[in-house]
Formats: C-alpha cells, sequence, structure tokens
C-alpha cells in the first residue's frame, strides 16, 4: 500500500501525497526517511524519529502538512506500524506534530523553521552618500518603453523554429544589425561571418584565452594601470598577464618588444584608466609590432561610442582586422544586465573560437539576441547612445566645474572621452591615504589611480581619483565635491 493520492507518472518505491496535504512537501521529505527504515533493527525506532524531526526542523515538510497514516507509512518504509506510531506519538509528544482523532497527523506550527534564503552576489556601491567608483553607466537611463516595444514586435514575428538552438556565433539577423552599426559608428571592418554574440566582454575575454592557450600562448601583455578583471579572465582560461607600461601616447613600445609576449590587451580609444587617446603613431608603431612578431592585439572597445568635444576615435581593428581582435558590448550604453557583447576575430582564429563558443554555451538566448536586432535596426540604439551622450557631457562638465570651484588648481585629465575623469590634486591634500580615509567618512566613494596599478607601488605623495560621473546625478556630483572639500579642509 502507498499513501493515498494519484500514482500517475510516479516511479517505483516513490510516495504520493498523503490525502489533502502538499505532495510535493511530503515527497521532498521522503528520502529522509529512506535510511532509517534500513538502520539496525534495534536502533531503527530512534532513526525514524530523528529523520522525521528533522525533515520538520528544516522546514522540509512545512506547518499543516498531512502525515500519512501509519499503516500507509509501515507499509511505505517496510518497517511495522508499531514503529511508526511511536514515532508519530514521540513528536507529537515534543511538538512537532499534532493528531487530532479521526483527522489523522500534521506537522504542528510550533517549529520555526529557518528557510533557506538566496544570497545576492552582485557586486554593490559600498553604501555611500555619494558614489564616484567608474565603470557604471545612468541605468535610469535605459530606454524601458522602447525595449518594451521591440521586446512585443519580436515576440508577434519571431518563428516557432528560430527557438531552437541558434548559430553559436549568433543570429545572422543581429550580427549583421552589428556589423553595420559597428562598421558605421566605429571604423570596424566587420564581416558578418567573423561577428560572434557574447555574454559581454567577459566572456570574449575568456574565449579568446582559451583558444590563445590551446595554440600555445602562455601570457599576453595588459596595460599598466588598466583593467584589473583582465588579469583574472585570462588566468582563468591558464594564460598569464605581462603588466606593461603606458606612457603619453599610449602603451610603451619599448617594454612591449622586451617582454617576448605576441598577443597584447589595449583599450586604445580611451584607455582605462589613465582616459588617454592613443596617439596615431603609437597605433601604426602597436600594429607594425603585431605585424613582426605575428601576434595579436585584443582590443576593448569598452566605451568608444562617448567622445565629448569632438569626434570619436575610430577602432585600432579598422587599420588591421587580421592583427586586432575587437570586443564590445551594450554594458555602457544600455545595461551591464543584458549581458549582451560582441567579439570580432581575425579569419585565422574564427574558426576555433566558434568551436569554443559552441561547446561553451550552445549559443546565447535567441529573444534577447532578435530583439537587440530590432532596436538596432530602427534606429533606437542610436538615439539611446545620443540621449547618454548629452547627459554624461553634462555631468562631465558639472564635475569639472565642482573641482575647480572646491579644489582649486586640480589637474582633470581624460575628459574628452569616457564615463570617468581623472583628478590630480594638489600637492598639499596629500598623502593619497589621508585623503580616502576623509573621503570615506564623510560618505563618498571614491578610487585612487594606483587601484589600478598592475605592480604594486609605495604610497604616493600626490592624490590622483578616477571619478566615475555617469550614474551620478549632477546635483550628486556637486553634493560629492564639496563633502569631499570639506572633510579635508579644503
Amino acid at each position: 500500500m502507498t499513501p493515498s493520492g494519484t500514482n500517475a507518472d510516479r516511479p517505483p518505491g516513490t510516495p504520493g501525497p498523503a490525502s489533502g496535504t502538499s505532495g510535493s512537501a511530503w515527497a521532498a521529505a521522503w528520502e529522509l526517511l529512506l535510511p532509517a527504515a534500513s538502520a539496525p533493527a534495534r536502533a531503527r525506532g530512534r532513526s525514524l524519529q530523528a529523520a522525521l524531526r528533522e525533515a520538520v526542523r528544516s522546514g522540509r515538510l512545512a506547518p499543516g502538512t498531512r502525515l500519512p497514516s501509519s499503516r500507509e507509512l509501515a507499509s511505505d518504509l517496510g518497517v511495522s506500524r508499531g514503529l511508526v506510531t511511536e514515532a508519530y506519538e514521540q513528536l507529537t509528544a515534543e511538538g512537532y506534530l499534532r493528531s487530532d482523532r479521526g483527522a489523522g497527523t500534521w506537522v504542528g506550527g510550533a517549529v520555526r523553521a529557518a528557510h533557506p534564503r538566496a544570497r545576492d552576489l552582485a557586486p554593490r556601491s559600498p553604501g555611500a552618500r555619494v558614489d564616484f567608483l567608474p565603470g557604471t553607466p545612468d541605468l535610469s537611463l535605459f530606454p524601458r518603453a522602447a525595449w518594451a516595444a521591440a521586446q512585443r514586435g519580436v515576440l508577434a514575428e519571431l518563428p516557432h523554429h528560430a527557438l531552437g538552438y541558434p548559430d553559436p556565433r549568433g543570429l545572422p539577423r543581429l550580427r549583421t544589425a552589428l556589423a553595420e552599426l559597428l562598421a558605421r559608428r566605429r571604423g570596424v571592418v566587420a564581416d558578418p561571418e567573423r561577428v560572434l554574440v557574447v555574454s559581454g566582454v567577459a566572456q570574449a575575454t575568456t574565449l579568446l584565452g582559451f583558444v590563445l592557450h590551446a595554440r600555445g600562448v602562455r601570457a599576453v601583455g595588459v596595460e599598466d594601470p588598466g583593467t584589473p578583471e583582465h588579469g583574472a579572465l585570462y588566468t582563468s582560461a591558464g594564460v598569464r598577464t605581462v603588466p606593461l607600461p603606458l606612457d603619453d601616447e599610449g602603451l610603451a613600445l619599448g617594454p612591449l618588444r622586451e617582454s617576448g609576449v605576441r598577443v597584447v590587451v589595449t583599450t586604445p580609444a580611451h584607455q582605462f584608466p589613465s582616459g588617454i587617446a592613443y596617439s596615431a603613431r603609437r597605433r601604426a608603431e602597436l600594429l607594425d609590432w603585431a605585424h613582426s612578431v605575428d601576434g595579436l592585439v585584443v582590443e576593448d572597445d569598452y566605451d568608444g561610442d562617448f567622445r565629448y568635444d569632438r569626434a570619436p576615435v575610430g577602432a585600432l581593428q579598422g587599420l588591421d582586422p587580421e592583427h586586432v581582435a575587437y570586443t564590445g558590448s551594450v554594458s555602457k550604453s544600455l545595461a551591464p544586465g543584458l549581458r549582451l557583447g560582441w567579439l570580432l576575430v581575425p579569419a585565422s582564429l574564427a574558426e576555433e573560437v566558434v568551436e569554443r563558443k559552441r561547446t561553451m554555451d550552445l549559443g546565447n538566448p535567441v529573444v534577447d539576441q532578435a530583439l537587440l536586432a530590432r532596436f538596432m535596426e530602427r534606429g533606437d540604439y542610436d538615439r539611446q547612445l545620443r540621449r547618454c551622450q548629452r547627459a554624461y557631457k553634462e555631468r562631465r562638465d558639472v564635475l569639472v566645474s565642482a573641482l575647480e570651484e572646491h579644489f582649486p588648481g586640480t589637474r582633470v585629465s581624460g575628459i574628452a572621452a569616457g564615463l570617468h575623469a581623472i583628478a590630480t590634486l594638489p600637492l598639499r591634500h596629500g598623502p593619497p591615504s589621508h585623503f580616502l580615509a576623509r573621503a570615506a567618512a564623510a560618505g563618498v566613494a571614491v578610487r585612487p589611480l594606483t587601484d589600478y596599478a598592475q605592480t604594486p607601488a609605495g604610497e604616493q605623495g600626490v592624490v590622483r581619483l578616477v571619478l566615475g560621473y555617469a550614474h551620478v546625478p549632477p546635483a550628486r556630483i556637486r553634493e560629492g565635491v564639496r563633502l569631499m572639500a570639506e572633510a579635508v579642509g579644503a
């Protein structure tokens, strides 16, 4: 005999729900009782009581769950009915169960089980009054209405067969839209056949790392200072990173040649975090180096669309698509939570990268890809970029003005483009550790340039801050700079 309930589609030996209860609740606790039933005869009663007690205490048997009758449970477990009756009576006496004559046995409400809680490990700002930490766009600018309209259109027009596994490179419609957009806005040489849709620059970096490692590459050069994530991502693929210094024109060529690496990761349109744009001469020299060693330049164009005082500097990839792998995403233009980006690879790497992408995830979500394609095709993406550009330029100007007012003599650099600025404060505001402690105490989150150094350095006398402003409303920018000034007695 089994506990009463429907037996259809239930594997043999699995209990059905007790009458009038949540079958899923009882089934969830069933596996805890099976070891008790197979315990040695002398310990079987205690084991059954302990298993039932733990099922209630842990919440796997929730308050109000009706248990099978002692006869039914004994039959299912293959134990004597007296053993089950004794267990029910003992747990009823302890308050774990309650028994109503003629109405069966139920889980009582006295136990307050601690329900498991899903933790949220998403990165969060430290809860400061004003947060100048770089790397985040203004998420309130996300075009919800236009995005929702595009989603309705996509769901209405997407054929059923398109919901199957996609081309691992991405939907042809989106790859075509991306190729057109990147050629028009960033000067990229973009063949849709060599465009891959990825889950942001992080996945593009990891993909390249795995493919390079398979080819025998064990080290890649990275900018110093530079993006901290590059090191962790390449390390996860078994490739170490070699920090390479910058000069006023970009990556310093001497140390690059001396390093012996044949792959280097760069942010040439707007170097992170220094804010410089590689000079035309340095861009040419970097490509000459790639030719001379049969190497590869990985271009992270993380915020190349946002330039305020003149036309954006075109992508390095447009000068030599066979020696440059180009990657970007919508993380700064739309939202990082969308996890949508792109990777353009030289022909020599295309087949291996596509195969690695296939084995990694079988392709990105189809509906999201179709949605972004429609968003680009209808001009919504260009409108979003213009909207963000206006907002971010205003905030940049507010930041520069506030620094001039509250920290006279501050040199602000890297402001021609991007979402952050470098503020070099007069020497009297140092040392940095003192300044940062005072700013934190005033509720202002800031990060020094030294945090992005790939090689450790001692305490510097000059305070150099990387100030992210895109996500901070103008009034909060003014407040944040004022609070810092008051905290350090400026």
